[in-house]
């Protein structure tokens, strides 16, 4: 059935502009036509559901580029020893709050596969559109590989678990890339850089030969797809850039050249600053081995300042948030944290049109014009006025729609 959304505030994030006493029709999914009109032109059918906005603001549903459906602790090395249908279950969880919050899609970087995307479109767990990469690739002894220093088993966490495989060499980093593309995979992720939660490598580590760097690059373009590069130093990343990545993870320490590589190579940039908060204060009662504690502030001292850098230059900034476990909840805190460099405009255009173009999605989701998908939100607060009011869903989100379909409905209450 069609429904005709009327008397609504559009909020258009590209501009920044809202259109007032609107209304737009949706069918099948998707927005069919906008009108400068509170009521719609009178000759819509009959059998034509309506919907009053109550004059609220309509925005498009949000997205998350960097996020882990799967991750239920954050302890990933015990979700290897679980079932997968405990995991599966967990993840609804996970999902279905994510929706709640307003986020309508979500880009997994390491954990969700085609079951879990699919599970999701049919309704049969209820969670934003999961955009998935499969698993993470990564070298031995990388950010991927969970084992400990006296662990010597490589099937115990590797060569391949719930969020990441091992490869080494360009043969076995080239399967590894179609394999994940047999599966769906909506683009490749390479672990290049050290990171928090692996126990063996440092934050600096510069992870993958060149050979290899180039190769996962070369099979994901074959494919139509793109690389993610988990990265954090400036080294890391610059040389990714070089190689042709597009979405660049983290990026917390990086310098004047990688901005310039951004700019020039017309990249992305996704910081998830809100993760660092809170491992460092949450982390160990989440399930963080504790031996992994001291790098946190490795990288949280100096995300703020990376994330002023690329805003101030102009690079291509997408919202994300890296959370495990319990600290999932925080998902909307990095608005708040961003807020301290970025003005609310720009911060929204990460979480809708930037990231839709970060997955060529544009046109298609983040926004709020004829063909794009219905993935919206009505919130009683104009979030460019009060960006904070993003941060609590239970009094100012009214209504969450996702492809048509209607999860969430207070307008009358």
């Amino acid at each position: 059935m069609a429904t005709l959304i009327q008397n609504a505030q559009i909020l258009d994030t590209t501009t920044g502009t809202v259109h007032r006493n609107q209304s737009f029709l949706i069918e099948e999914g998707k927005i069919r036509a906008l009108y400068s009109d509170a009521h719609g032109p009178s000759t819509l059918g009959e059998g034509l559901e309506r919907l009053d906005a109550q004059g609220m603001f309509v925005m498009p549903g949000l997205i998350d580029a960097h996020v882990h459906v799967m991750a239920w602790t954050a302890d990933v090395r015990q979700i290897a020893r679980y079932s997968p249908y405990y995991t599966a279950a967990k993840a609804g969880e996970i999902m279905r709050d994510m929706l709640m919050r307003g986020f309508t899609t979500v880009r997994d970087v390491g954990g969700a596969d085609y079951g879990i995307a699919r599970a999701v479109d049919e309704d049969a767990l209820t969670g934003p559109r999961v955009v998935y990469g499969g698993m993470a690739l990564s070298q031995t002894g990388g950010h991927g590989d969970m084992r400990g220093p006296g662990e010597l088993n490589p099937e115990l966490f590797g060569p391949q678990s719930i969020f990441s495989r091992l490869c080494d060499g360009v043969a076995e980093v080239q399967r590894a890339c179609r394999d994940e593309v047999r599966r769906g995979a909506k683009h490749i992720k390479l672990m290049l850089s050290g990171g928090v939660a692996s126990l063996t490598d440092r934050i600096e580590n510069v992870q993958f030969a060149a050979d290899e760097l180039k190769a996962a690059v070369e099979e994901a373009e074959n494919a139509g797809l793109y690389v993610v590069a988990h990265s954090y130093t400036a080294k890391t990343v610059n040389r990714a850039i070089k190689a042709g990545v597009r979405s660049l993870e983290h990026c917390n320490l990086i310098d004047e050249e990688s901005i310039d590589l951004l700019l020039k190579h017309n990249a992305f940039m996704v910081p998830t600053l809100v993760t660092y908060e809170m491992l460092a204060t949450e982390g160990v009662a989440a399930g963080l081995p504790e031996s992994v504690v001291p790098k946190i502030e490795i990288v949280r001292e100096n995300g703020l300042h990376a994330l002023k850098m690329a805003h101030e230059a102009g690079v291509n900034l997408a919202y994300g948030t890296d959370l495990l476990g319990a600290m999932h909840r925080h998902q909307l805190k990095e608005f708040g944290i961003r807020a301290q460099v970025q003005d609310p405009l720009s911060i929204l255009q990460g979480a809708t049109v930037n990231a839709a173009k970060l997955m060529n999605e544009v046109g298609e989701s983040g926004v709020i014009k004829e063909d794009a998908r219905a993935d919206l939100l009505m919130v009683k607060e104009n979030p460019l006025e009060n960006l904070q009011s993003l941060e609590s869903p239970e009094t100012n989100l009214c209504l969450i729609m996702k492809a048509g379909r209607i999860y969430k409905n207070t307008l009358d209450a």
